[in-house]
């Protein structure tokens, strides 16, 4: 047994001296324990990972299902434009303050129950909504609907630091932003056909269903990915001790000192950038999607729902495209910057990655904006729409991963803050997009959007430069001060 650990340390070593990385994190002393989840086979990895992915798919489908329902909602409940677009505001903004209970949450019990609570509550808020008699009541339902979800949200890359090593992190993730996205895009073209066939009830029966179904999948696919026990001796555990709901419990953690973490990681520059350049990424999503439901709908356009529906697609279509330039890509950079440094792997070596989405994406943006002011032919707008979805997925991606590299140790604390901010900036902009565009027209608004990602997108450069300066600098306060010895110098 002895002998076969040696074999794999040296193996590992030989690994990390081929790839000119050290990743002391990772590589110095590398762990044999067949429970440690970065042991796994693969199949164990993308059972676990591929279910919470899908996890997060209905809960962005759920986020932005009443989009393409507005005007149903309007006319059975006899409320305002404001009141309706309200059922996906907050649902949005709990859907990303949730995670500020959900992480810490996760800190104590482990991620395996929380993910089963939140799957089963959800499918439960479902059925209340599609049971609603009232305005109020669906809104409370709503609301409830976005905290449940919340599980699926910020809590997903800390699953990808559990299993996944450095050097894959940036493909793996793009695995969740793909599912994100796809709830963004493909959500409206299933909820647009339901409206249209049904009504707008069905979109809550549809996801109390389908969450019900993947919360019964889960039971026998999701694996506890919290790693507690150091002892490379563990037998392996049975496949039946992975359906324990204790698995991940820790004595020693805290909640409220988590929430803490969370409230102090507002102070690390690099949290605010990468929050910031996601909330504005998402928002013009959300701002472009709101724009073209009502614009396709209003004369010369006339359409039905569904047709609304099919015009996600092009986004759907986008977001599938950045999959390698904002994944696989990532963490080639990366290993060749460390290579041509001679190591060790930084995270600001992912920042050269953003350059590509960051031109499409803006890019996208005017060009919807004008085709929607010109009132062209719809194909200019699905191809702005398009590109804007290139530049969601690879945008978030590349942020994320950084932020996750910066702040390993904090993995989840650190993106409760990127996601809040990202919902926010989401909720503030449902409400407030319309009368922001009735009030200086389409063109000049997205041309100002444009300008506003372009501007946030170009702080990556002083982050590249100096990046290793603030980690050094924001490593002697806040929750990093307590793993000053795992910071990559």
């Amino acid at each position: 047994m002895t002998e076969s650990i040696k074999e794999s340390i040296s193996h590992l070593e030989t690994v990390a001296d081929e790839r000119g990385v050290t990743d002391s994190q990772e590589m110095k002393e590398p762990n044999v324990d067949p429970n440690n989840p970065q042991n796994w086979s693969t199949a164990a990895k993308l059972c676990t990972y591929l279910t919470v992915c899908f996890y997060t798919f209905l809960g962005n489908v759920n986020g932005s299902n009443f989009t393409v329902a507005t005007q149903a909602v309007i006319k059975e409940f006899h409320v305002s434009q404001t009141q309706a677009g309200e059922l996906v505001c907050f649902n949005v903004f709990l859907l990303g303050l949730g995670n500020v209970f959900w992480v810490p949450l996760m800190r104590v019990v482990g991620k395996r129950p929380a993910y089963l609570l939140s799957m089963l509550s959800l499918a439960m808020m479902n059925v209340w909504s599609s049971r609603a008699s009232s305005y109020g009541e669906l809104l409370a339902s709503r609301i409830l609907s976005g905290f449940a979800s919340a599980a699926a949200d910020a809590t997903v890359p800390a699953v990808v630091s559990d299993m996944i090593p450095p050097q894959d992190r940036g493909h793996y993730l793009m695995f969740f932003h793909l599912a994100l996205t796809a709830g963004l895009f493909i959500g409206p073209l299933i909820n647009a056909y339901l409206v249209q066939e049904e009504d707008w009830r069905w979109m809550c029966y549809f996801l109390a269903i389908a969450t019900a179904a993947t919360f019964v999948m889960a039971i026998f696919t999701v694996r506890e990915t919290t790693y507690l026990q150091k002892n490379a001796f563990a037998p392996k555990r049975k496949p039946w001790q992975w359906m324990s709901l204790t698995v991940g419990y820790n004595p020693d953690a805290s909640f409220f000192r988590t929430v803490s973490d969370i409230v102090c990681n507002v102070a690390y520059p690099q949290l605010l950038w990468a929050a910031f350049v996601i909330g504005i990424s998402v928002g013009w999503n959300i701002v472009v999607q709101l724009t073209a439901s009502r614009t396709f709908t209003a004369p010369p356009y006339n359409w039905p729902a569904g047709s609304l529906g099919l015009l996600s697609l092009s986004g759907f279509i986008g977001s599938v495209l950045a999959f390698w330039l904002g994944g696989r890509l990532i963490d080639i950079i990366s290993t060749r910057y460390t290579n041509r440094q001679g190591g060790p792997r930084l995270p600001e070596y992912r920042l050269p990655a953003i350059v590509i989405p960051g031109v499409i994406g803006p890019s996208g943006i005017l060009i919807f904006g004008l085709c929607i002011a010109h009132q062209t032919h719809w194909i200019g707008a699905a191809f702005g729409y398009a590109m804007q979805a290139f530049g969601v997925a690879a945008i978030s991606n590349v942020a994320v991963t950084y932020s996750l590299d910066c702040y390993r140790p904090i993995t989840g604390e650190a993106l409760v803050v990127i996601f809040t901010v990202r919902n926010t900036i989401g909720m503030l902009l449902s409400l407030y997009a319309a009368d922001w565009i009735q009030r200086q027209g389409p063109a000049p608004v997205f041309g100002e959007m444009m300008a506003i990602q372009v501007a946030s997108i170009l702080l990556a450069i002083p982050l590249f430069i100096l990046g290793k300066r603030l980690r050094a600098v924001t490593s002697q306060y806040g929750p990093m001060k307590r793993f000053q010895d795992q910071v990559e110098s």
